[in-house]
Formats: C-alpha cells, sequence, structure tokens
C-alpha cells in the first residue's frame, strides 16, 4: 500500500462539481507540485477546504477547492486530499490526467475501501456496506446498509468470536500448560457455552432470506392460459408498457424480466408466455422458459380470464396467488368470489384491485421472514457471503456439540470449534494465533 492512488470520486457526466480524490503516502506533496493559493497542501489544516488553482506544464487546468484529511484521520486511513472542480467530464479527466502524471496511480474499483478495512478503520461487513448503501433502490435496503456500515453486524460478530475465543483459549491453555492445573471447561458449562454460539448463529442466519429479498427483490412470475392478461399486469406494475398486449394468443413467446417497486420493496416481475399445448417450437420453448420461470420464483401469480372460467381449475403451480382478470366485463363476481374465496379480482383495464394485489404480494413476499416496516427497530439482515460463512461455522460447532456429547478427546472438540472460530472470523476479516494467545495471556497467568 506504499502506492499514491487517485479517482474520480462523483458519477461520470457533467454537473456542478466533480471531486477528484487522492490517498497514500505522497498524496499530499503531489498536490503540492499542481496547486496554486494562498497555503501550500503541506501547511494546510485538516479538515477545511481551500480555494486555489490546479496548474500543470505551466497552465490553469480549474478552479478547485481543496481539502486534506491526514492520517490516521481519514477514509483510507492513509492521507488523503480531495479536490473539488468544476463538473464538466474534460475538466475532471484534464485533472486527472495531470494527478497521474506527477505519479500517482489509478485506483482499482473499490481500492479506497480496501485501503480502509487494511488500515482499520472498518471491517468487512462495514465495506461491504459502502457498496450496499450506493446500489440501494429502497428505503428499507438502504436501512440495512446503514445497520451495517453502523457496525452492528460487526459487533454481533464479535460477540460470538470472543465467546468460542474463550473456550478455544480456555483448550489452548489446558493442552500447552499442563504443569499450571488448568482445568478444561467440560460438561454442562462447556456445553451451555456451545450453544450459546450456535443460537447466536442460527438466530443471524434467519435473517439470510429476509436480506435477499430486501436487496435483491422477490421474484415474482406472471403464468396462465394466452390471452388472461399477464403482460397488461406486468404494465400495471411497471407502470409503463413495456410488453406488448395484444389479443393474438402466443403474442408473448419469451419470459420478460424487469426490477421494479412495489409498496417500497424490490420485486423482479417475470412476464412468461401463455402455457397451452402447440406446435409451434418458438412457442413451446417459450412455454418451457415459462415452466422453468415458475419453479424457481419466490412467488407465482396465477392469472385467470374472468370471462372464460374452465369448470375444472388446475394450479400450475403450489402456493400460488389464483388471480380472476377481467371482472369489470362480469355480472355474477360475488358467486365467483364465493366459489374461490382466496382468489383476488382485478382489471387490468380499469385497474381495479390493483392496491389489494399490491399489498398481497408485499404481504406473501415478506411475509415468510417475518413483518418488517419503519417502525422494526433492527435489521441485520446477513448477505450470502456472510450465510457461508456462518453455516460453515454452525456446522463445525454443531460437530462439536457431538464430539462432548460422546466424551470424545477434547483435542477433537478444539479442532471443530478452531474452524468455527475461523468461519465466523471470516465475516469481519479473519482470526489468526496471535488473537488467541492475547486473549489466553489475559486470561490466565500463564509463567508467573
Amino acid at each position: 500500500m506504499s502506492e499514491t492512488i487517485v479517482a474520480i470520486a462523483t458519477p461520470p457526466g457533467s454537473g456542478a462539481i466533480a471531486i477528484l480524490r487522492i490517498s497514500g503516502p505522497e498524496a499530499i506533496p503531489l498536490v503540492d507540485q499542481l496547486f496554486q493559493g494562498n497555503s501550500r497542501p503541506p501547511l494546510m489544516e485538516s479538515r477545511r477546504a481551500y480555494l486555489g488553482t490546479i496548474v500543470h506544464e505551466e497552465q490553469i487546468l480549474d478552479e478547485v477547492l481543496l481539502t486534506i484529511f491526514r492520517a490516521p484521520k481519514s477514509y483510507t486511513g492513509e492521507d488523503v486530499v480531495e479536490i473539488s472542480g468544476h463538473g464538466g467530464a474534460l475538466m475532471i479527466a484534464r485533472l486527472l490526467e495531470a494527478v497521474l502524471r506527477k505519479g500517482a496511480r489509478l485506483a482499482r474499483p473499490g481500492e479506497f475501501t480496501q485501503r480502509a478495512y487494511l488500515h482499520g478503520k472498518m471491517d468487512l461487513t462495514q465495506a461491504e456496506a459502502v457498496m450496499d448503501l450506493i446500489s440501494a433502490k429502497t428505503s428499507h435496503a438502504q436501512r440495512i446498509a446503514l445497520e451495517h456500515r453502523s457496525g452492528r453486524l460487526g459487533q454481533e460478530m464479535e460477540k460470538i468470536k470472543q465467546e468460542l475465543l474463550k473456550i478455544v483459549a480456555h483448550l489452548e491453555a489446558f493442552f500447552d500448560f499442563p504443569e499450571d492445573d488448568i482445568t478444561p471447561e467440560q460438561g454442562r458449562l462447556l456445553r451451555t457455552r456451545m450453544e450459546s454460539c450456535r443460537h447466536q448463529i442460527v438466530a443471524l442466519l434467519s435473517t439470510a432470506e429476509k436480506g435477499r429479498l430486501l436487496r435483491d427483490g422477490a421474484s415474482l412470475v406472471l403464468c396462465g392460459a394466452p390471452n388472461v392478461g399477464k403482460s397488461s399486469l406486468l404494465n400495471k406494475f411497471l407502470e409503463m408498457d413495456r410488453a406488448i398486449v395484444s389479443p393474438t394468443a402466443g403474442t408473448t413467446r419469451d419470459t420478460i424480466e424487469e426490477m421494479t417497486i412495489l409498496g417500497g420493496f424490490p420485486f423482479r416481475i417475470i412476464d412468461t408466455a401463455g402455457i397451452r399445448l402447440t406446435e409451434d417450437l418458438i412457442e413451446r420453448e417459450g412455454v418451457l422458459r415459462a415452466e422453468k420461470a415458475i419453479k424457481n420464483a419466490d412467488d407465482v401469480l396465477h392469472l385467470i380470464d374472468a370471462t372464460d372460467i374452465e369448470e375444472t381449475m388446475v394450479p400450475i403451480s403450489e402456493g400460488e396467488l389464483l388471480i380472476f382478470n377481467k371482472v369489470d366485463l362480469i355480472t355474477n363476481r360475488a358467486s365467483l368470489q364465493k366459489k374461490f374465496p382466496s382468489a383476488l379480482m382485478i382489471s387490468c383495464a380499469t385497474g381495479e384491485g390493483m392496491e389489494t394485489l399490491i399489498a398481497t404480494v408485499i404481504e406473501r413476499a415478506m411475509g415468510k421472514t417475518g413483518p418488517f416496516n419503519e417502525a422494526t427497530p433492527s435489521l441485520l439482515a446477513i448477505n450470502a457471503r456472510h450465510q457461508d460463512c456462518l453455516n460453515r461455522a454452525l456446522n463445525s460447532i454443531e460437530k462439536a456439540l457431538v464430539v462432548e456429547a460422546t466424551h470424545e478427546p477434547l483435542e477433537l472438540l478444539a479442532i471443530d470449534l478452531h474452524d468455527a472460530l475461523e468461519a465466523v472470523g471470516e465475516v469481519t476479516g479473519g482470526v489468526d494465533s496471535e488473537e488467541i494467545l492475547g486473549t489466553i495471556f489475559s486470561s490466565f497467568c500463564i509463567g508467573k
């Protein structure tokens, strides 16, 4: 990390300002070669903006504001300089070129945050949350990212890690210093501590599905026979004419997938080909893709034409939401609702029933993981990487519990707990042997 890196920190295009961010040991001396103002960069106060010009090869490139963040009180933990110039794409490109010519290197994707992690400014969960904040498309996803960025998940992981460290440290002390008459924790006490770790991990794992739904969106497949209104419903959800709507059966021959926000929650809406027997090879392929989408969906909306109901209703998918469309064209709505009490009645033509449909879709998606709204006090919602690490930790702890219950050698127990500790440590950034030794010597008066 001895190299000084630079990158444009604002989105591409024209705007009021554009910001160039420089980090590394030579950040301040490098800018000192380019900045001209009432004060030189090495003499500037930290976190204060200074007006001046950037001059390169005797040519004024731009009038800028220069701000210095000295190590370690900066985002990366290194000396950081931010140059705020006018927001034209050409202007910021010329500033970037000047800084590169003075010896800086173009930063790799995520390198500023990576340096922040390596300098101990944040753990891995907080580093991941930076990108989650940037990519959040709903207030709920933003709130999860803010929880993680504040260190909430890291704090929960630290509790588990410290509990495992205590168990491992005690076992290591028993193995390495038998002359000190250290009695290993056994029986109920050892099991209770391992069960406590297991319980905390299971609780975190239970948030994985909610995290997936809130970050990536639940997949919602629209299916049914041809001409029941699937494409019309897709357009209603998106509030735009995305899919072609036609009375000709078989118009939709492939799946059409779009992201949308319903009631503040993200959804991936998938329109499918009408399911029917057909000799058309292309349409048949569309039906196969529809069946595949239905199989992999979080929820399935089975649309039926309320004006053309068959005597026998055959479900397309287990647990599907049955929806009768075109109810504005029928007169026997009450009897239809009585016959199918759990079905929803809508009209894509008039918009009738759409509010109820959206509320039901949200309830079905989020109901699988428990309620979540603005009043929910806290939500950790782990991501896929966290889930993988915690599943490995849980597996190792459960193996350790079996070893303890069958009274096998404590060395086998220690191996499993080491594996669990390593997996937990991966969530925030790893555990090394020095940390284990540090815990041992802080807990026991070894060698006195």
